[in-house]
């Protein structure tokens, strides 16, 4: 894992995160630019895969690789889906499901580091 792209996907999930939550708020769904804010978010995540993959293949992987894994493939699917869920539902919970999914993108990216570190 590089620290500065972890940082970065963790900062663009929360900011989505408000954008979300400050429409769950405001009794508005998901609009379209936070559904491609979302898909910003998974083409960071994207790179930092490819990073990790070229790292773990040079030597240089996760304690745990395993359980790394499984955090990188959830992180990548969480998203994906929550977008296609606030795509279907057009009420204020298809910007709570962003919210949650944006929030557990962030909290698995830190779950993915300490993993890489052996915490």
């Amino acid at each position: 894992m590089w620290s500065p792209l972890v940082v970065l996907v963790a900062a663009l999930s929360l900011v989505l995160a408000g954008w979300a939550g400050w429409r769950a708020v405001r009794d508005q769904p998901v609009i379209l630019r936070q559904l491609l804010a979302a898909g910003v978010v998974e083409a960071v995540l994207l790179v930092q895969v490819v990073v990790a993959a070229v790292r773990t293949a040079g030597g240089d992987g996760p304690a745990d690789a395993a359980t790394f894994w499984g955090y990188v493939v959830t992180t990548l699917i969480v998203l994906p889906v929550a977008a296609a869920w606030a795509f279907a539902e057009r009420t204020r919970w298809s910007s709570v499901v962003l919210v949650v999914a944006a929030v557990t993108v962030a909290f698995l990216q830190y779950r993915c580091l300490l993993v890489w570190d052996g915490a």
